[in-house]
């Protein structure tokens, strides 16, 4: 492109409001606006930004130019500061502010940057029912086959032995130029954070371990997650149950996720209480929740610690052909884990008050349920077939965009009084249950008279959340409290109401 053509093209001006942004929001200082400006000049000159360049410089709108560019994974990796500088300035604020304020320092910086996809993110469907958040992600792309999901985490031609390596930082090949991630020390040992690009929650993240080494659950890992919760007390943080089928596809590697957000599971009453053998000054509590969860409390690292390791011991090697509990398959190979969750749920003085949750999980099959004997059921394929991981089990679920279009035509069949739409067999369950709800006349609105828009949705809506609720119960081990409570009951833990 000739420098007239360039310059006619309005593509200058858009540097310009680039390069103006980057000083504002991405660090960029004002000694560098030139040598940036040449960058973006390259950049421009060897790919056909004409259309984009024209249509901006008639807008005016500098705004729309960064709303144009700001999924340009190369233009706004070129605009990002280096790692180092991002580093220097979240140990900055956490100087001057704290903790919690660098940690929003950096997820304002990669909102800024592109690298969280908030447009995105705005555009998925959120809803609360059946004692759950269900979300409906357009953007993840949804894994029947978990050997295709551990495809798409390939990282061949990289640094990175996985998709959530610290070589990852940076790489073009899979669209992380914008990628920034912080330093994080777990129990005198280098770990590192990033959010999430398109997070489930609010301040989704994960911390990784700087060294690739598989993903376990034993005593440290509560050690860890209790020392990240103490440095970030507004953030929780939890893991999945380091087995394959029941949890996320990157077995390979140490990581925990987190965030901002309390989940369902947190805000779950408590259905009996326990004392703790060993820790007089533990409390444990059966939640009443669908799977088989409980919570350990204490201002006492140490006792939470020991307390959760006990009952994880007991439980990796916990058997009971009647509830179809093995803890080993026939090659030997271990089948059940756990999934702890941490958070600080009090700051009274000096002496904070921990939690940890613990969700019991087992990933045997069986003839009649290959996928997982605590899994979801094959009647609830249409909604969910993907494993049920850390996140789901405490109570957010995460369903496939596929869904959005789905629900849709079942809204317009049921406003339209036809039948269930051909091809949509597989809803029945949900179908016959939204009809139950309008000829009910929930949600204030007569069906048969109104067929009123809001309302379908709603009972639609209502009946997936339940479906999500029954969905837990399939991964529960336990089929009900009292068996649970029993399980507890022969470790020494003392109901206490």
């Amino acid at each position: 492109m000739s420098d007239a053509a360039f310059s006619s093209s309005g593509a200058l001006s858009v540097i310009n409001a680039l390069a103006d942004y980057a000083q504002a929001k991405l660090l960029l200082d004002a000694r560098d606006r030139d040598w940036m400006r040449n960058r973006l000049l390259e950049i421009f000159e060897a790919t056909d930004t004409t259309n984009a360049t024209e249509s901006l410089r008639a807008a005016g709108d500098e705004q729309a130019v960064v709303d144009a560019f700001i999924d340009d994974d190369l233009v706004m990796g070129t605009l990002s500061a280096a790692p180092s500088r991002i580093q220097e300035a979240y140990d900055d604020v956490r100087a001057d502010a704290g903790n919690m304020a660098a940690m929003r320092w950096l997820y304002d910086y990669g909102v800024a940057n592109g690298y969280i996809k908030l447009t995105q993110l705005r555009r998925n469907v959120r809803f609360d029912g059946a004692g759950l958040v269900v979300t409906i992600n357009t953007a993840k792309p949804e894994f029947k086959d978990m050997r295709r999901a551990a495809r798409g985490n390939s990282v061949d031609g990289s640094f990175a032995q996985c998709t959530i390596c610290h070589e990852n930082e940076g790489l073009a090949a899979r669209g992380k130029r914008t990628l920034r991630t912080v330093e994080v020390e777990l129990d005198g040992r280098p770990w590192f954070w990033q959010f999430s690009p398109y997070g489930y929650f609010r301040q989704h993240g994960i911390c990784v371990n700087r060294e690739h080494t598989p993903m376990h659950v034993d005593a440290s890992t509560f050690v860890n997650l209790l020392d990240f919760v103490n440095q970030f007390p507004e953030y929780f943080l939890g893991c999945n149950a380091a087995l394959p089928r029941i949890g996320g596809s990157v077995l390979a590697h140490d990581h925990y996720q987190g965030g901002g957000e309390t989940m369902p599971m947190q805000r779950a009453a408590t259905w009996r209480r326990y004392r703790c053998p060993d820790a007089d000054d533990a409390v444990l509590e059966i939640i009443d929740w669908p799977a088989s969860a409980m919570r350990v409390r204490s201002r006492d690292r140490a006792s939470i610690v020991r307390v959760c390791e006990h009952i994880r011991q007991a439980w990796a090697e916990y058997n009971d052909a009647d509830l179809h509990i093995a803890s080993h398959d026939a090659a030997g190979a271990a089948q059940s884990s756990l999934s702890p969750i941490a958070r600080l749920v009090s700051d009274a003085g000096s002496a904070p008050e921990y939690e940890m949750s613990l969700i019991l999980r087992n990933n045997a099959v069986s003839e009649r349920y290959p996928l997982g004997v605590f899994h979801a059921h094959p009647e609830y394929f249409f909604v969910k077939q993907e494993p049920i991981g850390l996140i789901e089990a405490m109570g957010l679920f995460v369903l496939p965009g596929r869904l959005v279009g789905q629900l849709g035509s079942i809204e317009d069949a049921l406003i339209a009084g036809r039948d269930l739409p051909d091809g949509f067999a597989e809803f029945r369950l949900l179908w016959d249950d939204a009809r139950t709800r309008l000829d009910a006349g929930e949600g204030d609105s007569d069906y048969a008279a109104e067929h009123d828009r809001a309302a379908v949705q709603a009972a639609v809506r209502a009946g997936l959340a339940l479906i999500c609720r029954r969905i837990l119960g399939n991964i529960a081990v336990f089929p009900d409290h009292e068996s649970l409570g029993c399980f507890l009951e022969s470790l020494g833990f003392e109901a206490m109401d």
